[in-house]
């Protein structure tokens, strides 16, 4: 049983007077026919006025549901994300940071041994060969300071 409300007294007002018959009487009956006219435009518009503060109650009412609504729904969000928040810090307290510390260390230090081993062979004969890598041979700046007795 839903009605149809027009969006404003006037219109709901004009939808009344469509109603109101419009044919001429005679002049005694006219006075009663205005009062009873005036009845019935007063009529109509306390019915507007009532059906205007109906919606807007309604209006008001499913604001609140909304609202409310909104409001459990934060409050679940919260409570969820507090909870894994806790988890999550429980975890970090519970972790052995000087552990960690050491597991990484550990693993510096293999790699360094492995770098170490890969190249061992490889920096020993560079070594080598650049101190075997040795020229007999003088410059001209050499001999000519042998030649004057400076060296």
């Amino acid at each position: 049983s839903s009605q149809f409300v027009p969006s404003t007294p006037r219109r709901l007002l004009a939808s009344f007077v469509h109603r109101i018959p419009t044919a001429a009487a005679p002049s005694l009956t006219m006075s009663g026919k205005s009062q009873e006219l005036i009845q019935q435009l007063l009529h109509a518009e306390k019915e507007a006025e009532a059906l205007i503060a109906t919606a807007k109650k309604n209006r008001l009412n499913k604001l609140k549901q909304a609202k409310d609504k909104a409001e459990e729904d934060l409050k679940a969000f919260r409570e969820e994300q507090e909870k894994k928040f806790q988890k999550e810090m429980g975890a970090k307290a519970a972790a052995d940071p000087s552990a960690e510390l050491k597991g990484a260390t550990e693993e510096e230090i293999r790699l360094v041994k492995k770098d170490y081993e890969t190249n061992k062979k490889r920096t020993v004969e560079y070594v080598v060969s650049k101190v075997l890598d040795v020229t007999t041979d003088l410059t001209d700046t050499q001999k000519q300071a042998l030649k004057f007795g400076r060296v």
